[in-house]
């Protein structure tokens, strides 16, 4: 199988308008606490807000041929985008401002990978090339994933890769995963 990684810029950003709604969908899928949140969630409420309230965007997908079967999309945000508010919902903030030692940080905000092109090494070249984008950042030493309740798998997966569980925030609706 022949799979190639291609990073796209914001003016093709719809081009993964249908990845980002079946990520909403299987998060909704996965959730025990909460899954009613998903029902506002899509492309036009996550995604786009999210790049446009970014600093920098970075989005890189997975390919086999010319079929788009994952993405990771990753973000230098001001710290107070973080302040509260997830999609339509309120919560408190991500985490704690006092922690934070630079007024921007990043995320690696949603990741993605179509069930038949899992464990492929896919989801880990996806995460090493946003990692590494994340890093090029040198001012930025935040790192945060904050991933849906219910979602097992991707919690370990970045357990593995050396994120560790900060905090739950909106009643154990999302883990909060920060960098050592």
């Amino acid at each position: 199988m022949n799979i190639t990684y291609e990073v796209l810029t914001e003016e093709y950003l719809y081009s993964i308008q249908d990845l980002c709604n079946e990520l909403m969908a299987y998060q909704k899928t996965k959730a025990s606490i909460h899954p009613e949140f998903f029902e506002n969630m899509s492309f036009e409420t996550r995604m786009i807000p999210s790049v446009q309230s970014a600093t920098a965007n970075y989005i890189i997908t997975a390919k086999v041929g010319e079929k788009m079967v994952g993405y990771a999309y990753s973000n230098i945000s001001p710290k107070e985008t973080y302040s509260g508010g997830f999609a339509t919902l309120n919560c408190d903030a991500f985490f704690d401002f006092g922690s934070v030692q630079t007024e921007e940080v990043g995320c690696l905000s949603q990741f993605y990978i179509k069930e038949d092109y899992r464990s492929l090494g896919i989801g880990s070249t996806l995460f090493q090339k946003s990692m590494d984008w994340l890093q090029s950042f040198e001012t930025i030493t935040d790192h945060f994933i904050f991933v849906s309740n219910g979602n097992d798998q991707a919690l370990k997966f970045y357990q593995r890769k050396g994120f560790t569980v900060s905090h739950h925030i909106l009643d154990g609706f999302i883990t909060v995963l920060r960098n050592n």
